[in-house]
């Protein structure tokens, strides 16, 4: 039998371990400028998979509550840090 507490092996959001790890794995992805040839990696193939990618984005913006602003706000920010700069 383990020794653990049954509060030390709370999963999901509880998960604090996991998370821990999570976000360092994250922040170290970010770091190494890995971001934009990901993004590159999944960008549609075609114009027709453009669409079905966008048509699926509207269809799940109808059951939306909508966006936490300040999650945008973090989102648009990390993304202009990975962009090329201009000279």
């Amino acid at each position: 039998m383990s020794s653990k507490t049954p509060t030390s092996d709370i999963q999901g959001e509880g998960n604090y371990e996991a998370a821990r790890r999570f976000n360092k794995s994250e922040k170290r992805f970010v770091d190494q400028g890995k971001v934009a040839k990901a993004a590159d990696k999944t960008a549609p193939k075609s114009k027709e998979e453009a669409d079905a990618l966008e048509h699926a984005e509207e269809e799940a913006s109808l059951h939306s509550k909508g966006e936490d602003a300040t999650l945008v706000a973090d989102l648009q920010k990390d993304a202009r840090k990975q962009l090329p700069k201009n000279k």
